[in-house]
């Protein structure tokens, strides 16, 4: 378990089904993310049960509370690499830098890896943002890397070394 200022960043649990419902099938949230949104909450059951289920050796991800309330997920769903999404009514308040602030610092004090990484898509200005607000540099770009629905979509790398690493 992680605090911050706002926030709990916590494992995931059953009961969280209905609140990652809600971000998973948020339309605006999930416009960049690997999949479309969730149309039925058996695809969100499944997601979740994957989260809870997943071996700690290759994950470290959290489950995102504010006052009580999910409001999204931060961290590694196969380390090295990061990701997060938030409601998007959670949207333009530093929640997201605040919780991988503290993820970032909880990764490299619990794992012994050079760097973390992220893929996002190019179009992703918001999350763009947050990871070079974070440290994270651009390493290279590729073309026709996801296909999202019926969309094929690109992707950018990037990586944040762990200090003094080259």
């Amino acid at each position: 378990m992680i605090r911050t200022q706002r926030l709990l960043l916590r494992r995931a649990r059953t009961e969280d089904l209905p609140a990652m419902h809600a971000v998973l099938s948020d339309a605006v949230a999930m416009r960049y993310w690997a999949t479309p949104p969730h149309t039925d909450v058996e695809q969100t059951r499944q997601w979740l049960q994957a989260m809870i289920d997943a071996d700690p050796a290759l994950t470290d991800d959290f489950i995102i509370e504010r006052e009580g309330e999910v409001i999204g997920k931060a961290g590694c769903w196969r380390l090295p690499q990061i990701g997060f999404i938030l409601r998007s009514d959670q949207w333009r308040q530093g929640l997201a830098f605040e919780a991988l602030s503290a993820v970032i610092e909880h990764l490299l004090s619990s794992h012994s890896m050079p760097a973390i990484t992220a893929d996002v898509d190019p179009r992703n200005a918001g999350s763009l943002a947050v990871l070079h607000k974070l440290g994270f540099v651009e390493t290279h770009r590729a073309s026709s890397t996801w296909i999202v629905g019926d969309e094929v979509c690109d992707s950018v790398y990037l990586r944040l070394r762990r200090s003094g690493q080259l």
